[in-house]
């Protein structure tokens, strides 16, 4: 398959910050991130996996009131990546971004994340731009990373979302796997597959669906979202 970094690279070149909206819902949905903001949380290391244009970073550093938080944003395009390190927001007293790739196959790990150094990942709508034959390797990455105890807190598309329901046959990859007009990848997964790629190494504490009746009135339009929200956690060592 045709390596997707050159279209991920084009997207955020197009679309620069502006695309993403802050994430407002983050403190409701994942309040494990704001607990490691308090000011007496002590150490903690925040890793977020395809940080985008830093719309989970940066709203947690706004918070953050935590001398000894550590956040690192990683991101498969490198245009992404930059977008982040030259924001007005970006404090690299408690922040850092770079590019890695989830899939590594080498099981390298982004600069700086010592194995089993993270308390918390975040993947946010980044796991479905995966390809199926990926997802094995990108766990395995996931769990060197993480803490004996950490967590991760994961958003993304569910199975017949209004956005798989909009792709022509000919953008069909693989089953419920798509190519969209600009290059990049989408799978569209069900909670028992996540359960399935995730539960072979990590506790699931919750797989649930969000679905969402979203109204543009003014193009008088019903738009049904359906999204997948979870976390896990890595075992304690016995």
């Amino acid at each position: 398959m045709t390596q997707p970094a050159k279209y991920w690279d084009q997207f955020y070149r197009n679309n620069k910050a502006n695309f993403f909206k802050d994430r407002k819902w983050l403190r409701v949905e994942f309040p494990a991130l704001y607990d490691a903001t308090l000011p007496d949380a002590g150490p903690r290391r925040i890793l977020e996996v395809g940080c985008g244009a830093g719309n989970t970073l940066f709203p947690v550093l706004q918070a953050n009131q935590n001398p000894d938080l550590r956040i690192t944003g990683v991101d498969f395009s490198k245009q992404a990546v930059e977008i982040v390190r030259t924001a007005e927001q970006f404090d690299p007293k408690f922040a850092e971004a770079h590019v890695w790739d989830l899939a590594e196959p080498t099981g390298a790990l982004p600069p700086n994340i010592e194995p089993h150094s993270v308390d918390i990942i975040v993947m946010i709508f980044v796991f479905s731009a995966l390809a199926p034959d990926q997802w094995k390797q990108a766990v395995a990455n996931l769990e060197r990373m993480l803490k004996p105890g950490g967590k991760i807190l994961f958003r993304d598309y569910g199975r017949y979302d209004l956005t798989q329901l909009r792709f022509k046959g000919g953008r069909l990859l693989d089953e419920n796997f798509y190519i969209r007009g600009d290059g990049t990848r989408v799978y569209f997964f069900t909670e028992q597959e996540l359960e399935e790629i995730f539960g072979t190494v990590f506790t699931v504490n919750k797989v649930a669906t969000d679905r969402r009746l979203m109204v543009n009135r003014q193009r008088r339009i019903k738009m049904f979202r359906i999204w997948l929200q979870a976390s896990f956690e890595k075992p304690l060592e016995q």
